[in-house]
């Protein structure tokens, strides 16, 4: 199993908002959402929008909002 992690990372490194879920078409259209979220001032300080993926649920961050 694929699990698509969606998160939005602050400056210092820590996760500021996580969504994970099986659904890639769900996962990409989250991550665009994340990055057109970023305004241009977060950008330029550091926040990051990240796509990854995962083969198990233990693997997903414990503060993701699990989405099946």
């Amino acid at each position: 199993m694929l699990i698509w992690i969606n998160e939005q990372i602050d400056p210092s490194g820590l996760i500021y908002s996580c969504i994970a879920c099986c659904d890639e078409i769900q996962a990409q259209e989250c991550h665009e959402s994340f990055k057109q979220n970023l305004t241009e001032d977060q950008k330029q300080q550091g926040w990051e929008a990240i796509l990854r993926t995962v083969e198990s649920w233990d693997e997903v961050p414990v503060s993701a909002l699990k989405l099946n």
